[in-house]
């Protein structure tokens, strides 16, 4: 079984800061995208009733002829989206592992502002669980997996926690660098490298402004808002946008640290990286999981990155692929 003892990186590549610039970058998502084409998978845009008259958009990917092992759902993190190069690689080795995928947008992410009123927040589990569930109605006969990379990897995890309730027939999830613990990510944002906070500020802003755009009667902070810093500008769209009140309720709604996970009933991977500069290594080794799951943390990897050389080849995505197979 592939572990993360596995992962050895070229030696210019065993920085943190590398690993999680080269992860995202746009040369290795055209890779991803050739990845994909060359498993001779059909991919479809899939629209899903996520109930409460939310509807989200995700990619259906198969291979024709093949009668595929099972269904792999895939979550980005916060300010990706299904294309994103992590996302196209892993579906690219799921796929030639005998899956169908199905690469899941997050409501305001991957250009599909228009489909819902509402700004996403983190939050927003409920309507990840019911997508998940109408996703397993459109393919009853088959069992269904799910990864997640960052947020996305939160969400996998709580999804795992609500599904068997929601009758989402979900086996088996595999996660790499999750969000434990919102409030400790912030403050390692704001007081990390800027680039970081810049990446992150820049896109989500960009957001925001796109869904004023489009629903100026129901968006109509200025921007002033948008100039403000990311947490001055969370704590603002928390107040006014959620049930929440206050930022720190907010963060505890979405931590999954502790002994949060300590009841998982779905067997969980996750793969952390010892020298992520965005999501802090010591909240894990405070995580309780039960016996059906396991932890491995890696010396090297950044912020969702494990590359490997100079091709650009990922170790999360073999490891996922790894991880879900185990389980047949």
């Amino acid at each position: 079984m592939l572990s993360a003892a596995d992962y050895r990186p070229v030696w210019w590549a065993r920085s943190g800061h590398v690993q999680s610039l080269l992860g995202s970058n746009r040369w290795r998502q055209s890779l991803g995208e050739q990845r994909l084409q060359a498993t001779g998978a059909q991919t479809r845009e899939h629209l899903l009733d996520a109930g409460d008259g939310v509807r989200l958009l995700g990619l259906h990917s198969v291979v024709p002829g093949r009668t595929p092992r099972g269904l792999a759902l895939l979550l980005h993190g916060w300010e990706g989206s299904a294309e994103s190069s992590y996302m196209r690689h892993t579906a690219a080795h799921l796929l030639e592992a005998g899956f169908e995928v199905f690469r899941l947008n997050f409501r305001d992410h991957g250009d599909t502002h228009h489909l819902n009123e509402g700004i996403f927040h983190s939050n927003r589990i409920d309507e990840v669980v019911r997508a998940a569930a109408e996703l397993a109605r459109h393919f009853p006969a088959r069992p269904m997996v799910a990864a997640g990379y960052s947020l996305g990897g939160n969400f996998a995890l709580r999804l795992a926690m609500r599904a068997h309730a929601a009758g989402v027939p979900l086996q088996r999830v595999a996660v790499v660098c999750p969000v434990l613990d919102p409030a400790r990510t912030m403050s390692v944002i704001e007081h990390g490298l800027p680039v970081y906070r810049w990446y992150f500020q820049r896109k989500w802003t960009a957001s925001l402004a796109r869904k004023r755009e489009l629903f100026p009667h129901l968006h109509d902070f200025d921007d002033r808002v948008l100039r403000m810093d990311i947490r001055a500008l969370t704590g603002w769209l928390v107040e006014r946008q959620t049930e929440f009140g206050s930022l720190e309720r907010y963060f505890d709604g979405y931590s999954i640290a502790g002994d949060r996970l300590a009841d998982l009933p779905v067997p969980a991977r996750i793969l952390m990286a010892a020298d992520d500069p965005v999501i802090p290594v010591d909240d894990f080794h405070h995580l309780q999981l039960p016996g059906s799951a396991r932890l491995e943390i890696s010396r090297w990897g950044g912020h969702c990155g494990f590359v490997e050389d100079g091709h650009l080849d990922g170790f999360a995505e073999r490891w996922i692929a790894a991880q879900l197979l185990a389980g047949d």
